[in-house]
């Protein structure tokens, strides 16, 4: 089968493993976005620490959880987002206006959308956790 979105899988996996009340989860393959989407919510506090397994197939990132996701997915397609439409977006996705991040992909790297607001910047949605 052929892997469509390695981030959808991963945030998948973690998602799955939060329900079930796992403490730490391995996703496999790893790449530089999903690297930089985990540092995020490790920033948030949303994950534990994680670590990178280079095992020259792909990698794997093995993800200690702490139980604080609700919920995280990926947006597909990566929609075009301006700084002036961040708002929209926040209310259709977030369940309120406190909690929880939309991650970007920017010309300034990934962010979630305060900082990408401080930066005045817009970009392409990745996706969001709560």
């Amino acid at each position: 089968m052929v892997r469509i979105s390695v981030l959808n899988d991963a945030l998948k996996s973690i998602s799955n493993a939060e329900k079930r009340g796992c403490r730490q989860v391995k996703c496999r393959p790893s790449s530089k976005v999903i690297i930089k989407f985990l540092e995020v919510m490790l920033k948030h506090r949303y994950i534990g620490e994680f670590e990178v397994v280079d095992d020259h197939r792909g990698g794997k990132i093995i993800v200690n959880l702490i139980g604080r996701i609700n919920k995280c997915g990926v947006i597909s397609p990566r929609f075009d987002v301006q700084i002036n439409d961040l708002e929209k977006w926040i209310t259709n996705l977030l369940p309120s206006r406190q909690f929880g991040y939309i991650i970007l992909t920017t010309s300034y790297g990934i962010m979630d959308h305060e900082e990408a607001r401080k930066k005045h910047t817009g970009g392409k949605i990745l996706g969001f956790v709560y």
